[in-house]
């Protein structure tokens, strides 16, 4: 990036959302360069050597149901790039206490035939929702608009209103196939009893059972290669190891899109902005933090359900009540003394991720945000509570807190990894009824603080960049 050259568009950002904001206008035949602060891109979708030589581990994401969902992403050539998805044998896996489990698999039979006495009401359920999957997904996966089909859009949309937990309860008799929704659900990072988490559980669910929850071979970082080696080859720039602290100092370009949060963003062009809409992104709410552990490991975690060993993504919390205690903790400022887990084992199917005969776990659990509370004996007894033998296994762990998630990824504030609170007042209207424009024409705001939300899919950048090539860049 030479200082003297001008752009058309300067995306700040490197992310999923950022790449996919300079791809979008890199195809339309605009100039472009992203600016990340970091050494490397990647934004949430990093890969990176944690513990011991040849271990990799994942930073933030890891599973990656929404990328295949993703109309954009699946636009892109990204295979030719070296991006391969891994699809284990079942999606997810709920372990219970007494050696009981539920799991998600691919097909509806399949993961009925595992849920006792509801199997005949998760067919017809959740079989009947997959039927319109590809209606609602548009619908779910945009910026917010009237629906083409209201009346067909209330068959998912009047459930999917409810509270997490009310429709677990509601929609199936036994611990098995509540549990499976809840934890599903509870990805949101909201409380389970709170209106609306419901959408987050169905729309997960339909996803692993339409594309399934895979991973990309060798870490989450093959996806940021892959959309950097394709915005490449449109003759797009990147330059890393560049924080951008004012507007001032960006090469002219006639639209910047930031792939950052509504905080930062004020705080960067401030300025430009106006006092009045730089309050009004200050008013947008972060969502609870996560506090994040890595293993490697001297073998593969010793589950006491043998079936738990078939899903990359595994949930710890036992009870769709206990999940639903542990969520509501954060929203009143406490940490869970026994915190639901989402907890992923990606060495089981991809042996890229570890020496031979070792492995690699990642799991996480929600606490306030900016918490300063140390989790990790906690979560790794939800691990030891269905795994007994687990602690011997681990050969070295590695800790991020809430305020080391920030410090490697600025758009994490406090640990969210939401981009905000995803609560009903802040589903569609993010982060402000403008969207993805600003006070000022030429500025955007494309990251998962705007629709459809997080998600390692793309869209946020891909809408911001059209709204901007609609708009200033025509």
């Amino acid at each position: 990036m030479s200082a003297a050259r001008s752009y058309d568009a300067v995306v700040v950002g490197s992310g999923p959302n950022g790449l996919a904001a300079a791809i979008t206008l890199a195809r339309a035949g605009r100039s472009v360069c992203v600016l990340e602060a970091q050494p490397e891109p990647g934004g949430g979708a990093r890969s990176a050597n944690l513990t011991l030589p040849g271990f990799t581990h994942d930073l933030f994401s890891a599973v990656h149901p929404l990328a295949l969902e993703s109309a954009f992403f699946q636009s892109l050539p990204l295979e030719q790039y070296g991006l391969e998805w891994i699809h284990s044998p079942a999606e997810v896996a709920h372990p219970l206490d007494g050696g009981g489990a539920a799991l998600l698999r691919r097909s509806v039979d399949e993961t009925a035939a595992g849920l006792g006495r509801d199997a005949r009401a998760y067919r017809r359920r959740i079989g009947a929702l997959l039927s319109d999957w590809p209606y609602f997904k548009s619908e779910f996966l945009r910026p917010v608009r009237f629906p083409r089909h209201p009346l067909r859009l209330a068959k998912f949309g009047v459930p999917a209103l409810l509270p997490a937990r009310l429709l677990a309860k509601l929609a199936f008799q036994d611990e098995a196939a509540r549990a499976l929704f809840a934890g599903i659900a509870a990805h949101s990072s909201l409380p389970l009893d709170a209106p609306g988490t419901a959408a987050f559980g169905l729309v997960l669910l339909l996803a692993g059972h339409n594309v399934g929850w895979p991973m990309p071979r060798g870490g989450a970082g093959a996806i940021s290669q892959a959309l950097l080696l394709y915005l490449q080859s449109l003759g797009g720039e990147l330059v890393t190891g560049t924080p951008v602290e004012s507007v001032a100092q960006l090469p002219a370009a006639r639209a910047v899109l930031f792939d950052v949060g509504p905080g930062q963003l004020a705080r960067i062009a401030a300025a430009e902005l106006g006092s009045s809409f730089t309050a009004r992104l200050l008013r947008f709410r972060r969502a609870a933090g996560v506090f994040k552990l890595d293993w490697a490991l001297r073998g593969p975690i010793p589950w006491t359900h043998p079936h738990i060993a078939q899903a990359a993504t595994v949930h710890l919390g036992g009870t769709v009540d206990e999940l639903a205690a542990s969520e509501r903790a954060p929203a009143r400022n406490e940490t869970s003394e026994r915190p639901f887990v989402l907890l992923v084992q990606p060495s089981l199917f991809d042996a890229t991720r570890a020496p031979a005969g070792n492995h690699t776990a990642w799991a996480y659990c929600h606490v306030p945000n900016g918490s300063t509370v140390d989790m990790t004996a906690r979560i790794e007894a939800q691990v030891e509570r269905f795994a007994p033998g687990f602690r011997e296994r681990v050969l070295a762990r590695h800790v991020l807190a809430p305020a080391d998630l920030e410090r490697r990824n600025a758009n994490l504030t406090g640990g969210d990894i939401s981009g905000g609170a995803v609560d009903l007042p802040q589903l569609f209207l993010r982060p402000t009824s403008r969207l993805f424009r600003t006070s000022r024409p030429g500025l955007f705001i494309c990251s998962s603080s705007t629709p459809p939300g997080s998600g390692v899919h793309g869209l946020c950048g891909y809408y911001a960049a059209n709204e901007a090539l609609a708009t200033v860049l025509k």
